[in-house]
Parts: C-alpha cells; sequence; structure tokens
C-alpha cells in the first residue's frame, strides 16, 4: 500500500510551488500507521431520564469548550415540526362581533387533529396548539370607550416570578406611553395550570393581556385602522430591545408577545388540542365571540418545546417546513441593508406617513438599538416566515398579494392560468425581485383584514375546504374535523390544489376562490406591460464551435484546476455524449477529501443537505413541471412598493451560460439596449506571492467587487480565465467557491448584494455538484468556460469520432456535445436541488445548503457564513497550496492528466479505496471461499460445496490491511481510551450472542441476483441476526422454512443454492417498504418480523432507488408489478412520507397491518439528524438506523455517490445524544450501517451509540462479490448482482462463507472487549468516554492537523453510570429489553380492532368460506381502518388464498389510509369522505366512496377522497363516487379504479391497472407511466395541455375493447354508486365517449385495448373479473329497473 501525503507530493514541485506549502508540509511528518486496537462494551447500570441533558462526564475528549454538535439555525439542528392547521369564517352570522360557535367549532376542529400533534417527553405536555381569533370585543367591553371602541390588545408572557413579571410590565408600559399609545390597563388571563402536563406547567410563563388606545396624533388613520396597526407592529418590536437594554432578559424565564393588534388576537400554549379550551378559560366564555378562528396542532421534533414555538404566529398558521430558510434570511438582511432611509432611536412611530416610511424604506433589520431584525436564525422557520410576511402586510401589500410572491404557485406553461395571463405576469414580475420561501407549506393567514389559506407549489400537504348554506367557510388539513357540520348544510366540497389559494373577506365575507383571489390581486397593475417594456431575456443559444486553447493549454488548464482523466473519461463523455449524468455503483469507499492524501478540488469538502421525515424531496424526474432554473442579472427594486422600475432585469433561461450568451450579455450594456453596466473581477494571482497571497488577492477581490457596484456595475463577472499559457504558467487563482461566497457576503455587508448579478466566469467547475455548490453560495449564473472547450476538444478526440462512426455513440455536432453537456448539468442540478425539497434555483441561489467537513472556521467565516463546519479543518493557506499540488509540474504531468481515481480505483498511484479487488481477496482467503467454485464449474463434485476451512491467520491480514491503511473515515482519528483493566476473553459474552446485533444492509432482489440475496437472508437468519429485503419484494416461497434439503445441501424449492440446511429461512427478518413499494403486499407485510421506512439511501439521499432495464427480468418484474425491461427509478420519499406527521401515519398503517412487528426508519447522517430522530422516536418507530454517506448502492448518478451524506460517525452521535438529551432515547434501538467491515467498527459505533450494525458491501464481498464495480452494467463476473441466468450460475458463494465472515467479526469484538475490560457488547454503547482523538493518526496527513474532533464529539451525554436507556419502559416502570416489545397503535386502531374481534367476522376468515356484513360508524380520527382486518385474513390466507367474503360499511369521515392494504374477498364502503391515501397497499377486494344521501353539494364537484390514493397499490377495484386529490392513483400497479375528477399528477408512475376519470383532472398526467391505461373524460378540450408526454401518449376509443373496457368500468361505477356523473355519460353513451381520452405507454402497444388488431391481452373490467369477461357486473342490488336493465345490457 502506498502511502503518500501532500509532503511526499510537495517535493516533487519545483521552487514556486514548494513556496504554497504551509509550514507543516515543509517539515518531514512521521507516516505513523494505525495500531491495532482493543476495544469495549457495557452492562446497563441506570440512571434517572431528567438527568440525561445537563450530566457531562469528563470525558476523552476536551469538554472544556461548548460542543458543537448541535451548531446551526436552530431550524435545521434544534427545531423542526410539522402539524394540522384549518380555519373557520362565518362573518354573516351573529352580530359586528361574530359568534361564539365559531370558536366553538375551531375548538372541535382543532381535539379531533390531536393526531396530527405531539407530546413532549413527559407524554402529556402537548409540542403546542393554539387558536387565531378576531379580538372578543364583548369579553373586553370593560377596556373599550366611545373614543376608542377597538383598542390594541396584547398576548403576552411573561416571567412567572413576580418581581421580574412587574418590571417588564413596568417597561412595557413606559415604551408605550413614550411612543404616545394610551395604556388602558393589564389582564391576567384566567388558565387552569393544573390541566397542564410536567413540562408544560414547569415551562408556563405567567400569561397576561394588556390594552392600549390609538395615539391621538392618528386623527387621519384611514377605515381600516392601518396606521394603528402599524404603530402597534413597530412598537411591538421595539419591546425586546428596550427589554434588553434595561437588563430584562433572563435565560430562565422569556417575555413573548404573542400578538399586538387592535384586530387579532392569539392563544396558544403548549398543550395538546383538548386542553387548549380547559386552560384558557376565556375560550369557553359565551362571550368570546368571533367571525373567525385560525388553529393550530403542532407536532415538533423536540420534546421540550417552548410555549411561544406554538402556534399560530402573529399572522400565519403554517404546516410544513421551509427549506430555503439560510438563503431566504441571507436575502432578506440583503434587502433591508439596500433600503435609502435613515431610520434610528428617535424616528417617528406614531405619525401615518412615518410608518410607513420606516417600513418600505428603512433598514429594520440591523438597528438593535431600535428595533429587533426581521429575521434570524435563532429563531423557527414558521417564525421567520411570519415576521417577513407580517412586515410585507404592513408595508401596504394585501395578505394574499403578500403570500402570493413569497410562495408562489408553478405558473410556467400552467393550463390552470391559461385564460388568465394577468396573473402570470404577477409571477413573473415578483418572482425576479424575491426568491420564494420554497418547501412543502400549507399557510393559514389573517391581518384581520381577510382570511385565506395557500399550498405550497407542490401540493404536499392536504388542504380540504367545505362551505356552507350560511355562508361559512371551513379549511382543514383533513376534513371530517368540525363533528356538528351536516352534509346536507353543505353546499360545496373542494380542496386546494398545488400552489393554490382560497381568500375570505372578513368585512364583506365574500369568498374568492384561487383564479378569483389572484386574478384580482395581479390586476392592480400592468406588469405584462412592464416587463415587455424593460426586461431582457437571455435565452438558450446554440454554441459556437471556436476553441479558446490549444490542446496543450487546454490540458495544462485543466490540470491547474484539478481535473483527471475520470472527468473526461466517465463525466464529459456521459454528459457530452448522451445528455445524462454518469451512473455508477458501490457507493463511496475513498477517503473524504478533508482525509484524502491527494490534493482535492475545494468543492469536494461540502455535502448536499437533504430532505429526510421532516420535510419532502421533490421528483425531478416526474415533477419536473414545479421547477425552474431561471435566474436574473441586474438590480433588484424594492418589494415593499411596486413600481415599474422591478420589472428591469436581465432574465436567464438557464444559469449555464455558454460565450454567445455572454456576448449577449455584454451587449445589454450599451445604452440602446438597456445599460446594464458590467465589470469583471479577476480572481488570478500571481504564484510568486505563495499561499499567503491568497488573503490579499481575496481582499483586493471584494474591494474591486464594492467599487465596482457602487459604481453602477448590474453585472458583476468573477473570472479566471487565463489569456493564455503565460498567464497560467505565472498566476494561480483564488477557488472560485472561495471568490464567490466571499464577494456575495461582502456585497450583503455593504448593502449592495441586491444591486447587481454575480457570473462566475470558471474553469474549475465542470460536475453537477461544482455548479450547485456556486449557485448556493450566491452566484446567479456560471459560465464554464473550460468545460465548454473541454467538450470540444472531447468530441475533437480520433477516440470519440471512432466511437461514433462505430454507433457506441450517437453522431452530434460540436455544438450540440455542448448544448448535451448544458443539459445534462442542469438535469444534475434540478436533482440536487429537488433532495432538499426546493422547486426553484432562484430560492437556492445563497441558500448554502450545504456542510462542510474539513474547513476551518477562518475559511467558514470568510466566504461561507452559516454554514455548518464541526470539525474544523484547513485554512485559506492550505487551501491555496492544495490548488497549487494539482498543477501539472507539481505532478510531473506537463502534457497530460492525471489519473486519480476518485471514482474508480487506479493501483498504486491512484486515490485510496477500501473496497478493493484485493481486500476481496483476502478475505475470500480467510472465510475459505474459491471464486473459481460455482455451479458453472465443478461446486457439485466436491466436497462441503467447494468451501474450505476458514483462517484464522488469513482473518487477521485482512485485519492489518484494514489497520494499516491510509485514513479514510473520521473515525480512523479516533482510539479507545479504556477505564479498566484488561480481563480475559473467556469473561466475555459469546460471539453468538454479540452476531444477534448484525444486519445486512437493504440491498434488494434485482440489484443482487437471487442467489446473493437469499444466501444473505439465510446466512444472518442461521446466526440470529437481521437479514433485509430491500426495497424489490421477496418471492411468497421465501416465507417458509427450508424442509426439503438433501444430504448434499440441495433443495429442490431452491434449486440455484448450495450449502442449505433444513430448517433454514430466506425470508428477510426485515421487510423495506420504499417509495417505489416494490414489492409491497399484504402477505409480505405480516410475513416481516420488523418493517422498515426507507426514508433514504446512503448513496443517494434525498433520491429514490434504480434498477437499470436489462436487471429488470421476468422473475423481477413479477415481484415488482412492473414491465420487464423498464428501468425504475423510484421516486424520492415524498408521497405518503412528506412530513413527520405522515412519516407517523405510516408508522401507524403498519402497525395496523402487522401489530407483532416492529418498525424501523432509515435514515442518513447529516447535520440536524439529531433532532430528525426525535421526531421519528415520537412517531412511535421501533428502531432509528443511521446510515453513513458511504453506503453502497446498485446504481446512482455519480454526484450523489461522491457528494450527499455524511459519515456516521457523526450523524449516529448527534442521533444518540439529542434522543438522550430529549428523553427518548429508551424508546428505541440505532442501528448504524455504512462502511462497516471489522469489529473495531462495530466497537466504534456501539461506543458511539449504536446497538446493533448494518454490513452492506462487505457481506456481499462475503459471499463472492470480487468489485468489478459493474452493478448498474449487469454484468457482474460472479453472479452477486446480475440477472443474467450463465452470469448467476457463477455464484461462488454459501450462507457458510457468510457465517465464517460474521463469526470472526463476532470473535474480533469480543477480543477487543477483553482488551478494554468489558464483559459485552451492551456495557460500551454510548460510551463515547472510551474513545479520544489519536494523535498518531491524526499527523499522518497534513489537512488534518487543523481538524479539531473534540467540540463535536465531547457533546455525547454521559451514559457511564445510568444504562437504563437500554431497555424499554413500561407503564409502571417495569423495564424490559427492547427487543421483546413494539409499539402498538393507541385509540385511532380502535374501531379497525373492533371489526377483527367481530366473532362472525372471524368466523368466515377462519372457516374461509362465507359470506358476512357489518356496519359502523367512522371518525376522521380512525385510522388505517381496514388494515388489521387485511393483516388478519393475510396471515391466515397469504395475499390470494381467502375464498369467504367480508362486507364492512363505515358512515361518516374515514381518518388517512382508510382501506390499506386491502385484499381479495375484502369488500369496504365508505357511506361520507375520506381524507389521503384510501386504498394504499391495495392488493385485491373491493373499496367504494360514496357522499351522504343527505348531501346538499353535487358530488361529482366535490372532494370526497384526499391526496395520494392507491399509492402502491397491487390490483383491486376502487369507486369514488367524488372528486380525488392529487396523485391519485401513483405508483397503481393492480387496482382499477373510478373517480369523477384527480388533481395533479394522476396516475404517476403507474405500472399497472386501468384509471378512469369521469370529470377534469390537474396537469402533469400519466409522468413516468409505464404501465397501465387511464381514461379520462375531457369536457374542455384541454387535456393535451395537462398531459405529461415523455412517454405516454394519447388517443380516442379507437378499439371496440377499449370502449367495452371504459363503458363497463363506468356501470359498474354507477351500480356500486348510483353516480349521477356515471348515469350522464351511459345515457348518451355514442356522444359522451368521444369526450374520452386514452393514455397508454410503449409497453401496452400491443393490447387490444389500445391497438385494433392487436392479439388478446387482458380484458379485464375490475381487478377481480376473470381475463376477457366483459360482462362481470352483478345485475340487481339497489338499482332502479331501468339501471339494472342497462348495467344488464
Amino acid at each position: 500500500m502506498r502511502l503518500s501525503n501532500f509532503y511526499l507530493l510537495g517535493l516533487a514541485a519545483p521552487l514556486v510551488t514548494y513556496a504554497f506549502l504551509p509550514q507543516s508540509l515543509k517539515t518531514p511528518t512521521q507516516q505513523a500507521l494505525r495500531e491495532p486496537v482493543s476495544n469495549n462494551v457495557d452492562t446497563p447500570t441506570f440512571w434517572p431520564q431528567d438527568e440525561c441533558s445537563s450530566t457531562q462526564l469528563k470525558m476523552a475528549f476536551d469538554d472544556s469548550k461548548p460542543s458543537n454538535m448541535f451548531d446551526g439555525p436552530m431550524a435545521l439542528t434544534k427545531e423542526r415540526d410539522a402539524c394540522g392547521v384549518g380555519f373557520i369564517a362565518n362573518t354573516k352570522s351573529g352580530e359586528e362581533f361574530g359568534t361564539h360557535r365559531v370558536v366553538q367549532q375551531g375548538l372541535s376542529a382543532l381535539t379531533c387533529m390531536e393526531h396530527r400533534g405531539a407530546c413532549g417527553g413527559d407524554s402529556i405536555s402537548g409540542d403546542g396548539a393554539g387558536m387565531m381569533t378576531q379580538i372578543p370585543w364583548k369579553l373586553f367591553d370593560e377596556y373599550r370607550s366611545d373614543d376608542c371602541p377597538q383598542p390594541g390588545v396584547g398576548m403576552i408572557f411573561l416571567p412567572m416570578d413576580d418581581e421580574k413579571r412587574d418590571a417588564v410590565k413596568s417597561k412595557i408600559e413606559e415604551v408605550c406611553t413614550a411612543n404616545e399609545l394610551r395604556f388602558v390597563g393589564w389582564r391576567e388571563v384566567p388558565v387552569d395550570p393544573d390541566v397542564l402536563g410536567p413540562l408544560a406547567r414547569e415551562a408556563m410563563p405567567s400569561i397576561w393581556q394588556f390594552f392600549v388606545k390609538a395615539p391621538e396624533r392618528l386623527d387621519n388613520d384611514d377605515k381600516s385602522r392601518d396606521g394603528f396597526e402599524r404603530t402597534l407592529y413597530l412598537i411591538r418590536r421595539r419591546f425586546s430591545v428596550e427589554l434588553e437594554n434595561a437588563g430584562l432578559v433572563w435565560d430562565d424565564s422569556e417575555t413573548y408577545v404573542a400578538s399586538l393588534s387592535s384586530r387579532t388576537i392569539v392563544y396558544k400554549g403548549m398543550v395538546q388540542s383538548a386542553v387548549l379550551s380547559t386552560f384558557y378559560k376565556d375560550l369557553t366564555n359565551p362571550d368570546y365571540t368571533s367571525k373567525f378562528a385560525i388553529y393550530h396542532r403542532r407536532f415538533s421534533t423536540n420534546t421540550n418545546p417552548r410555549w411561544p414555538l406554538a402556534q399560530p404566529m402573529r399572522v400565519l398558521g403554517h404546516n410544513g417546513e421551509i427549506n430555503t430558510l439560510l438563503g431566504n434570511v441571507n436575502w432578506m438582511k440583503a434587502r433591508e441593508r439596500s433600503k435609502s432611509l435613515e431610520c434610528d432611536i428617535d424616528s417617528d412611530l406614531v405619525d401615518y406617513d412615518s410608518t410607513e416610511n420606516i417600513v418600505t424604506m428603512c433598514d429594520t433589520q440591523d438597528i438593535p438599538d431600535f428595533l429587533e431584525p426581521v429575521v434570524d436564525l435563532g429563531r423557527s422557520d414558521s417564525a421567520n416566515l411570519d415576521s417577513v410576511f407580517q412586515l410585507m402586510t404592513q408595508s401596504r401589500h394585501r395578505a394574499p398579494c403578500a403570500l402570493m410572491a413569497m410562495v408562489p404557485t408553478a405558473y410556467m406553461e400552467n393550463p390552470d392560468l391559461n385564460k388568465n395571463p394577468e396573473i402570470t405576469d404577477f409571477y413573473k414580475f415578483h418572482g425576479g425581485l424575491l426568491e420564494a420561501w420554497d418547501g412543502p407549506a400549507l399557510l393559514v393567514f389573517s391581518d384581520g383584514k381577510s382570511i385565506g389559506a395557500s399550498l405550497d407549489r407542490n401540493g404536499l400537504r392536504p388542504a380540504r375546504y367545505s362551505i356552507a348554506k350560511d355562508g361559512s367557510v371551513y379549511m382543514m388539513s383533513e376534513t371530517g374535523v368540525i363533528p356538528d357540520l351536516e352534509e346536507a348544510d353543505i353546499v360545496e366540497k373542494g380542496r386546494l390544489g398545488p400552489g393554490q389559494m382560497i381568500n375570505v373577506d372578513l368585512e364583506t365575507g365574500e369568498f374568492k376562490d384561487n383564479i378569483g383571489i389572484k386574478s384580482e390581486i395581479a390586476s392592480r397593475h400592468p406588469y405584462g406591460e412592464w416587463m415587455k417594456k424593460h426586461r431582457k431575456e437571455i435565452t438558450k443559444t446554440e454554441a459556437n464551435d471556436d476553441r479558446l486553447y490549444d490542446d496543450n493549454t487546454a490540458t495544462f488548464a485543466q490540470a491547474t484546476f484539478g481535473w483527471g482523466l475520470e472527468d473526461i473519461g466517465m463525466q464529459i463523455q456521459d454528459m457530452a455524449g448522451s445528455a445524462k449524468e454518469t451512473t455508477y455503483s458501490m457507493g463511496d469507499d475513498a477517503p473524504i477529501a478533508a482525509l484524502s492524501e491527494k490534493p482535492h478540488p475545494l468543492y469536494n469538502y461540502f455535502k448536499q443537505r437533504f430532505a429526510q421525515v421532516t420535510n419532502p424531496p421533490i421528483d425531478p424526474l416526474r415533477e419536473g413541471v414545479v421547477m425552474s432554473l431561471a435566474m436574473t442579472l441586474g438590480r433588484k427594486e424594492s418589494i415593499y412598493k411596486v413600481s415599474e422600475d422591478g420589472a428591469r432585469l436581465i432574465h436567464l433561461e438557464s444559469p449555464i451560460l455558454n460565450s454567445v450568451e455572454m456576448d449577449q450579455i455584454a451587449t445589454l450594456a450599451e445604452e440602446t439596449n438597456g445599460s446594464f453596466i458590467q465589470a469583471t473581477v479577476s480572481t488570478r494571482y500571481s504564484l510568486a506571492d505563495g499561499p499567503a497571497g491568497i488573503e490579499a488577492a481575496l481582499d483586493a477581490m471584494c474591494d474591486q467587487a464594492v467599487e465596482d457596484v457602487k459604481n453602477g456595475a448590474e453585472v458583476l463577472i468573477l473570472s479566471d480565465k487565463a489569456a493564455d499559457q503565460s498567464v497560467l504558467d505565472e498566476t494561480t487563482y483564488v477557488p472560485p467557491l472561495i471568490a464567490v461566497g466571499a464577494v456575495h457576503h461582502r456585497l450583503i455587508d455593504e448593502g449592495l448584494r441586491m444591486d447587481t448579478g454575480i457570473v462566475v466566469e470558471t474553469g474549475a467547475a465542470w460536475s453537477t455538484h461544482h455548479f450547485a455548490c456556486l449557485v448556493g453560495y450566491g452566484a446567479n449564473a456560471v459560465h464554464p468556460y473550460l468545460a465548454l472547450e473541454t467538450v470540444k476538444q472531447w468530441h475533437g478526440q480520433p477516440r470519440t469520432q471512432k466511437m461514433m462512426k462505430a454507433g457506441k455513440l450517437a453522431e452530434i455536432t460540436v455544438a450540440k456535445a455542448q448544448e448535451n453537456y448544458r443539459t445534462a448539468v442542469e438535469n444534475g442540478m434540478l436533482k440536487i436541488l429537488s433532495k432538499i425539497g426546493i422547486s426553484l434555483l432562484t430560492s437556492y441561489s445563497g441558500a448554502q445548503i450545504f456542510e462542510a467537513l474539513g474547513l476551518g472556521d477562518e475559511v467558514i467565516a470568510r466566504s461561507f457564513k452559516g454554514t455548518t463546519s464541526r470539525i474544523g479543518g484547513v485554512s485559506l493557506e492550505d487551501i491555496a497550496s492544495e490548488t497549487v499540488l494539482m498543477r501539472p509540474e507539481a505532478l510531473k504531468e506537463k502534457m497530460k492528466l492525471v489519473n486519480y481515481g476518485y471514482y474508480k480505483p487506479v493501483p498504486a498511484l491512484g486515490e485510496y479505496h477500501i473496497n478493493s479487488s484485493d481486500l476481496a481477496k483476502r478475505l475470500h482467503d480467510a472465510i475459505g471461499m474459491d471464486k473459481k467454485v460455482s455451479a458453472a464449474t465443478n461446486r457439485d463434485e466436491l466436497d462441503n460445496d467447494g468451501v474450505k476451512p476458514k483462517s484464522v491467520a488469513n482473518y487477521e491480514i485482512f485485519q492489518k490491511s484494514l489497520e494499516t491503511a491510509p485514513l479514510a473515515n473520521i473515525r480512523d482519528l479516533l482510539e479507545f481510551d479504556s477505564d479498566r483493566e484488561s480481563i480475559s476473553i473467556d469473561e466475555v459474552e459469546p460471539a453468538s450472542q454479540i452476531m444477534r446485533r448484525f444486519c445486512t444492509g437493504a440491498m434488494s432482489l434485482g440489484a443482487l441476483s437471487r442467489e446473493a440475496h437469499e444466501t444473505l437472508a439465510i446466512a444472518v437468519n442461521r446466526i440470529g441476526g437481521k437479514s433485509n429485503s430491500g426495497e424489490g419484494g421477496e418471492d411468497v416461497l421465501r416465507n417458509k422454512p427450508i424442509e426439503d434439503v438433501d444430504e448434499n445441501g440441495r433443495s429442490a424449492s431452491f434449486p440455484h443454492l448450495a450449502g442449505l440446511k433444513n430448517g433454514d429461512s430466506a425470508n428477510s427478518f426485515v421487510h423495506q417498504v420504499a417509495s417505489g413499494r416494490f414489492g409491497v403486499t399484504p402477505e409480505f407485510l405480516v410475513t416481516a418480523k420488523q418493517l422498515e421506512i426507507k426514508m433514504a439511501q446512503g448513496a443517494k439521499p434525498g433520491e429514490g432507488g434504480q434498477l437499470p432495464g436489462p436487471k429488470v427480468s421476468e422473475y423481477i418484474a413479477g415481484l415488482r408489478a412492473s414491465k420487464p425491461g423498464v428501468t425504475l427509478i423510484s421516486p424520492p420519499p415524498h408521497h405518503d412520507i412528506y412530513s413527520i406527521e405522515d412519516l407517523a401515519q405510516l408508522i401507524h398503517d403498519l402497525h395496523a397491518v402487522n401489530e407483532r412487528a416492529g418498525v424501523s426508519v432509515k435514515l442518513v447522517s447529516c447535520v440536524g439528524i439529531g433532532t430528525v430522530a426525535c421526531g421519528v422516536a415520537k412517531a412511535d418507530a421501533d428502531v432509528i438506523q443511521i446510515s453513513g454517506g458511504d453506503g453502497g448502492t446498485g446504481a446512482s448518478p455519480l454526484s450523489s455517490i461522491k457528494h450527499a451524506g455524511c459519515p456516521w460517525e457523526l450523524g449516529l452521535s448527534e442521533a444518540h445524544s439529542a434522543l438522550l438529551n430529549n428523553n427518548l432515547r429508551d424508546r428505541v434501538t440505532i442501528r448504524v450501517d455504512g462502511g462497516i467491515r471489522t469489529g473495531l467498527d462495530v466497537m466504534v459505533g456501539a461506543m458511539l451509540g449504536a446497538e446493533e450494525f448494518g454490513f452492506g458491501t462487505i457481506a456481499m464481498i462475503a459471499e463472492g462479490c470480487v468489485m468489478a464495480r459493474v452493478c448498474h452494467l449487469n454484468t457482474c463476473p460472479v453472479g452477486v448482482t446480475s440477472q443474467k441466468e450463465e452470469l448467476r450460475k457463477k455464484f461462488p458463494g454459501t450462507p457458510e462463507h457468510v457465517v465464517n465472515f460474521f463469526e470472526f467479526v463476532g470473535e474480533e469484538v469480543r477480543s477487543l472487549l477483553a482488551t478494554l475490560g468489558y464483559k459485552s457488547l451492551e456495557e460500551v454503547i454510548g460510551r463515547a468516554d472510551l474513545l479520544k482523538t489519536s494523535e498518531k493518526q491524526a499527523g499522518r496527513v497534513a489537512k488534518t492537523k487543523s481538524m479539531n474532533l473534540d467540540p463535536f464529539f465531547s457533546g455525547v451525554p454521559n451514559s457511564k453510570d445510568d444504562r437504563s436507556f437500554l431497555k424499554a419502559k413500561m407503564a409502571g416502570g417495569i423495564e424490559v429489553p427492547k427487543e421483546e416489545i413494539v409499539h402498538v397503535n393507541g385509540f385511532s386502531s380502535d374501531l379497525d380492532r373492533k371489526v377483527c374481534a367481530n366473532e362472525d367476522v372471524k368466523k368466515v376468515i377462519a372457516d374461509n368460506e362465507g359470506e358476512v356484513s357489518v356496519s359502523y360508524k367512522i371518525l376522521n380520527t380512525d385510522r388505517s381502518t381496514g388494515a388489521m382486518l387485511s393483516g388478519d385474513i393475510a396471515r391466515a390466507h397469504g395475499n390470494n388464498g381467502f375464498n369467504g367474503k367480508v362486507n364492512v360499511q363505515f358512515e361518516g369521515s374515514a381518518g388517512q389510509s382508510f382501506g390499506s392494504y386491502t385484499l381479495p374477498g375484502l369488500s369496504l364502503k365508505l357511506v361520507g369522505e375520506a381524507n389521503d391515501y384510501v386504498g394504499k397497499g391495495m392488493h385485491g377486494g373491493e373499496i367504494t366512496v360514496v357522499p351522504s344521501p343527505d348531501a346538499g353539494f353535487v358530488a361529482a364537484e366535490s372532494s370526497i377522497v384526499g391526496n395520494a390514493c392507491l399509492y402502491g397499490a397491487t390490483g383491486g377495484d376502487f369507486h369514488a363516487n367524488g372528486r380525488a386529490g392529487e396523485r391519485f392513483g401513483v405508483r397503481n400497479s393492480g387496482a382499477f379504479a373510478v373517480a369523477e375528477g384527480a388533481g395533479d399528477h394522476c396516475c404517476e408512475y403507474m405500472t399497472g391497472g386501468v384509471v378512469a376519470i369521469l370529470g377534469s383532472a390537474g396537469r402533469n398526467i400519466g409522468a413516468g407511466m409505464t404501465g397501465g391505461i387511464g381514461y379520462f373524460y375531457d369536457k374542455d378540450g384541454d387535456f393535451e395541455d395537462k398531459l405529461n408526454g415523455e412517454i405516454v401518449k394519447m388517443q380516442r376509443l379507437v378499439t371496440d375493447e377499449g370502449e367495452a373496457q371504459l363503458k363497463s368500468m363506468i356501470e359498474r361505477h354507477f351500480e356500486l354508486t348510483g353516480s349521477e356523473k356515471a348515469d350522464e355519460i351511459l345515457s348518451d353513451w355514442e356522444n359522451e365517449k368521444q369526450l374520452f381520452w386514452q393514455i397508454y405507454p410503449p409497453s401496452e402497444t400491443k393490447s387490444p385495448i389500445v391497438t385494433e388488431g392487436a392479439e388478446a391481452g387482458d380484458l379485464r373490467i375490475s381487478a377481480s373479473a376473470p381475463n376477457g369477461d366483459m360482462c362481470f357486473l352483478p345485475v340487481g342490488g339497489q338499482m332502479s329497473p331501468e339501471q339494472t336493465q342497462r348495467c344488464a345490457d
């Protein structure tokens, strides 16, 4: 193994390069090899939960300074939330001040959404609940007067201490009086503290109200009292400043103004929903009347939430998460700094005009002695959003207008807006001025003048509404939450679709739908005319063929910027040749950049952040319609005062600019063409300046940028372009990421950032990750001149031309190759945005959504302010040195590029890769494997199937090779530091006990061959560990033990396997449920011992799984209910796990269908994972898995493998610590995986908090993998990852090989435990005090010298003495092993239990014959109804073996996941309505949903079921007499469904089944649909605009079979539901049928339903109908004779 660090590389450099070496590199350093280590484990000793956050052990890690483990924005690392939210408005009942009934209904609705919230660590204190209403003037009558009938009312949380409270009250009065508010008095709010939980009671503030009259000087106020409201707003922001100045701010007691207004008031607290009205006695007082109520129930990931974090906030109730928060905050700071009017403590906060000027023209962010800041990363995302929204409403924006600008809809090519161009123009105009606050969000808002709700552009939050006859409007996260709302009183039921808004004018009572309110707002200004006059468009233009450099100069330039041969041979070839990012496999087993002995571009020190649990990723492949990469350049005008000047911007279609487009931008500087002044700042500096020169160069660059912008530059170009070879020889450059970050932040500080756009012109950007980093740190656009030059160079190479001529590459022009490259970069950027749930590049710009690994504080402070960097690292000088070490002369490679081997291993000279073919051979030698022995050779002739005796000596060689290898992982910098003497190994628990904690990684059947997948399962089951199915499902054959094994270890059931034993089980212990829902059937779920929800995958977090088409064989397609040969790219996890409360719902679903199985949730290490883990624990998960970002994969985009996800050492420590600190650690088991290979890794993982350990790639190696790294190509030479029959026969592994490996690891753990003096692995779990930083290891690579792990790892709480977290707590304080119990659902499954306990139902299931019908009432709090019954049937009879019939009718409003996992023989009918996820995982049977017979609304025009219905359905029949929500039929692979309308993304990623929509549908129909048929009724003639035609085609009913299928389905629908819409269509069939479109993917073209004359295929009209039976419908039922006759006909 070659050891070379920068020192050795530096010696090869000429003197000019040597000048760049930091001092540490000029002195030879000892190359310390990793020493053999011994290690630890420990037994429980018990400690009280309430001490886990405060007790701190003096650890081996230096804890003299505060830990940085949870450093970062509060909304990222400390507090995330989700919720249920809604509003009620009735302006027409009651008198001037409304009715008490509105308040009562709001409280009832709040109580019915309790399940969308959560409780604190005491399981009693709510995470937060609250209500905003109109001020109850009848209740406050004594504080009103003739001269001020509606005073300002403040709701304030004060200290409980009398002295402190009186001091604060005095100061509040003083501030009010000083600003001419006439103080009326205080009122102590009547409360009942006895109803609070312990945590809430302990944190409870003293709650008061105060009343102030409007200043007399405000006699010119307008009718709606806007001036008074502005004065109250500004004075509220003064309170905190004055309290701070007076020394009245304390850590242990918080003063918080929940509301201060003359219109609205907020009652909220750390309570459960039902407790709010018993705690606040006002709310039950009949005199508490209002015209509206906003209600909110919170689910926090933190168990110690604070009272002020409850919602509603002051103007908003927010369900969601703002993914762009850091960028939004930075841009708000820049926007405020750019305001021109001076303000100070003497500014007039009373005068009408003065207050308007302060709000619109003064920097109110940065005057700490005047007003509290508008935005602050110490607040939650909801609080910051609320603050900016309130600022905008105070600046004379109407509330709907402000929200339209802040949270825009996806207006681009939106067919719903075709008739309203004014709305599109509004969004275009404001999109140029204000970056979106992007992320999943349902926002309910009121400024007291109107009330409304708006949904984010992706529609990833449920939002239903109803309108009653009396004018009441009810909006809610779930339908059915208003118990006394009669169906007969409702005239309309609807839902908010993606980006939609509704609004109620509280003065007139007028209800305005989405188009109504937006058109009204958008028509206030001629935005379209303004943009036509002033806006300049730079559209994509064909690049030219002109070369910038000759080949030698180009190669030299490439080398100086860090290019390697792989970058051209892999990335450029794929991107320029096929317009796609490179796909690769096996994960990232190279060292992180901070530990690498090779020089790395600075980008490699950054890891992309991604969404998991609290917010969803987006699907850029199928839902790209909501995304945009468009950017702008130029000066951005104020958002507070709309003017024509705001349209004067340069609009870029793409952020990736070629030279032609750069020239076009240059022409815009001309006076006749816009006068957009431009300036170029060079980022190059002299090599002779040495590494210290980077600081001076950076200073000069920032100074010049400031001067240029002050002089009017609206386009600022940061360029490292060298004119020729001589410049390249004499200069180096500031890495563009350092440059753009520094300039961006300097311009913000100077108040100039809004005055210019930044273009980075660089040779150091070629990968999608590079572009994402540059834009993420402030660039508006990038001109990658050298990447485009390289494309030209590549195109002209003889090898490329030969490949084109041979047909291996498409024959393309140079211009086309450059456009292909840009397309690949753009698609890659969309993928990176989508991972974190961001739709718009304008929102990603400056958002800094990365974590730095290995960068020092000075670097972060200079260029990356706000970015988390928790382990320290390199300085600016080190970066300068590393940059120069990439120069050709430093590497003796003057005219050719180096192959760094960052992706593919390069023997001897390339980057170190842990999983090498050499490592595989060493392990094979140890476990007795000969990879030449297989079914394809002579295995049957050899003793023991050719398995040789395992060799301890060879395992020690394997161990030693890893111990002495180059540094690769953070754990390599740690060593053990025991507090005990060694003991005899005989005293240590046996390896058999240790191995029970071992698991295999979630590797799917499909990614692996049958042989590999089943061998792993059998082996791990033998050792008592936990095998994992991965996301592809499993053959039902594997559910039972293997009992037909002969004396040769062969089984007729599994003839492809060797080395079997009777009693072996191939059934994986853990069955995975992933976003693609592949293989998820009722039987798959009930035969699992544990069910795993895959939230993220280590190799590509934020993305779905990927299985290349050649690997989708007939067998694999059958298991996955998909089409053979069609590539499967799963959606990212967002359909039913797009927030913490929805993850809780999926956990609930799984606990319902299989109560005996625990549920695990797989997360990937990243900053903030601790607070995410807390939320998962509170959602009733049993196991939390923390995966490292280096996990393996069968196929993934290369940039995802390399640049997303962090080492598990960080994520594991943070999750374990956060769970301990929040008293949740005893609720869950923590599992860790990602590059775990040895007992040493197991020991470190245990000490950092893990109880179980996953082995992925190394387990594959143990069954024969040779690390060929061709998993994605289906050409694995040993059949481990291939579906080709001839290659599978070469599979050499047996279960014994894998068992041998695990036994070695178990014995290694025992040895380490003995050396450390511990008797069991349990004893060392969580004992981070037994670890310390290894000085020897840290000295091996120069880059690690400034790294400091202590601030991070010292944050792991003390668990030496109290070990109670290792046991689960039962009622009464009883402690039991966690593996012996699982969570069970509470009252929300009681209805399901009642159905299952029905004796008649039980008898039909037990007898497997007969029929039973039962009926029940249902509420929205009854969730997953039907899942338990399905589970009982599946356990007894499997997926399709039930011959009885169970009919269950429900009446009412069903909760989420109604009818989940139904199977043949089960029929569910719901009379009423349902929420999201109806029919999730449906496998058979029938679900029918019809409105109440008393309904007063038109069923076909009203919403009856929610979003993502039939998600992952594999069979069954579904009929809804009403409209469905978004993503209807997503991933349907077998259900036959009829609904009378649907939202966006209908039939998304469908692979089978039939969907018929009898009304209008939203946009993006059929996206990613690769199987099945869709029928769509198109009365408005706009269907083509709504279809995603990338895969599917559309046609009319061209075949008799297709017509018959559709007609029969509608007839069936009519019979089951009595649908008036179906009746109308059938009554005029010959005309109506012409309004239907049929959609189909290529896989269905041979079906007679699609193509005339095609061979007979599947002609069913029902999932339960026999094939070809077009007359399936039974005659009779409840239809009239005429209807029955028509069905029979």
